[in-house]
């Protein structure tokens, strides 16, 4: 085990936006036994007070399910793979004609973009109050790293199955919130297991040498690269199929119990 990676929400992050103190313990030993640690989430970098505030972690995260590579120290983008606006514009045009009701946002190395009825009021309000534009008013000049696509009156896993394979020619697909209809789209090939291999690779650390843990279809490629890849028993039936291996609940601080069990056999070792 000579890198640990770990997704957030649903897997080390309750909905509360809280880590448990076992969790918090579990990684810091990891830190203090030599082995690297990184965060692999769809969250994008200004939403990562979990990891600053509660587990003190200053290391890189890689952010919007592999789009962006930052460095919470610095607070500093390290790499960006951006989506071209036309691209988003055609892909919009694609899922409004299967999907009439949905709406639209988009995420920018800056900041967030939305278009109308994206977002309720309170929403809107916990955003900073953003005002709502048709992209081709809001995106021109703007970087972006992750596209979404919100649907009230379907099944997340039913939206995906009906839109991933007709955007696919123009953005990578996939979803992580367990009750809602809301998609997040980056660059076609463009998934968590790309930036964390590049990661990886970059430390001299190969696949074997990867625990990695995660709970959700945005999951699925992380775990099926590492060498040992866990799934959440909490987790999505897509995040279970594709991994090796599989962690307590989260609810028993299942990322903890295995962290705990390694690093155990690591010092017998």
């Amino acid at each position: 085990m000579r890198l640990v990676a770990s997704d957030m929400d649903g897997t080390v992050v309750g909905h509360d936006g809280k880590m448990s103190e076992r969790t918090i313990r579990a990684f810091r030993a990891c830190v203090d036994a030599g082995v690297d640690v990184v965060f692999v989430t769809g969250r994008p970098p200004r939403w990562l007070e979990p990891l600053r505030d509660q587990l003190g972690h200053t290391g890189t995260v890689i952010c919007s399910n592999g789009a962006l590579t930052y460095d919470l120290a610095s607070e500093r983008v390290l790499d960006a793979k951006l989506l071209a606006p036309e691209n988003i514009y055609a892909a919009r045009d694609i899922i409004r004609e299967l999907f009439p009701a949905a709406t639209f946002a988009a995420e920018t190395v800056s900041g967030f973009k939305l278009e109308s009825g994206f977002a309720d009021a309170s929403t809107i309000e916990l955003l900073g109050g953003l005002t709502a534009r048709p992209f081709e008013e809001s995106l021109p000049g703007e970087d972006i790293v992750k596209f979404l696509a919100r649907e009230r009156a379907v099944s997340p896993d039913d939206f995906l199955a009906t839109v991933r394979p007709a955007v696919a020619h123009l953005v990578s697909t996939t979803h992580s919130a367990p009750t809602m209809a809301l998609l997040e789209m980056a660059l076609p090939e463009i998934n968590k297991s790309v930036t964390l291999a590049q990661y990886a690779a970059a430390r001299g650390i190969d696949a074997a040498d990867v625990v990695a843990f995660g709970d959700m279809p945005n999951d699925v490629q992380m775990l099926d690269w590492a060498g040992h890849g866990y799934a959440m028993a909490s987790g999505h039936p897509d995040a279970l199929a594709a991994a090796n291996l599989m962690a307590p609940a989260f609810e028993e601080d299942g990322v903890a119990q295995i962290l705990e069990q390694r690093l155990a056999a690591l010092r017998t070792a």
